[in-house]
């Protein structure tokens, strides 16, 4: 697997820095965040919430626009069904 560009490691720090447990980050403001085009980061944010980086948190009514913007936050990371912590075998392994 590629390594994330810079692009999209740029909006995901600016999206875990924006979001807060009240409210998301709308997409223009980790664009800003970012210091990244709004045409580049629309597409690379669609990028990222399908492929579940980050998901839409809920809608917010804003100044620039007739409809509610998406929220994003950084998506949990998820562990797979069958991880398991090398130190827990140790420790267990060991007495």
């Amino acid at each position: 697997m590629r390594p994330a560009g810079e692009v999209r490691q740029a909006l995901l720090r600016a999206c875990a820095e924006l979001a807060a447990p009240e409210r998301g980050a709308t997409l223009r403001e980790m664009a800003h965040r970012a210091c990244v085009g709004v045409d580049a980061a629309r597409r690379t944010v669609s990028d990222m919430h399908r492929a579940r980086q980050i998901m839409a948190v809920g809608w917010r009514k804003v100044d620039y626009r007739n409809r509610p913007v998406a929220e994003y936050a950084p998506a949990a990371p998820e562990q797979s069904a069958g991880f398991v912590d090398l130190a827990d075998v140790m420790a267990s392994w060991g007495g």
